[in-house]
């Protein structure tokens, strides 16, 4: 079953998102050594249930939290997606 693999937080202050998710959560927040503001945020052991993320500089003003999904495969989602639901 696919399922959600890593997820972005987009923030306007990052020092003030780390500090937040670090002291409400207790985030291990490191930066990501790149161009960009972007900061890796593990949450727990690898061996605990959950899935870790980043917080990231917001570069477009409507941008929110973005998650990523694993399945097997890009067409096999998409024809999946194109599917009509029904109605109950």
């Amino acid at each position: 079953m696919p399922k959600v693999i890593h997820f972005e937080i987009n923030a306007d202050d990052i020092g003030r998102a780390v500090h937040f998710y670090r002291e409400a959560f207790s985030w291990e927040v490191k930066k990501w050594e790149a161009e960009l503001e972007y900061w890796l945020a593990k949450m727990g052991a690898d061996d605990q249930p959950g899935i870790s993320g980043a917080i990231m500089s917001r570069f477009n003003p409507k941008a929110s939290t973005i998650n990523t999904i694993e399945g097997p495969s890009f067409e096999s989602m998409l024809k999946r997606s194109e599917t009509p639901v029904e109605s109950s």
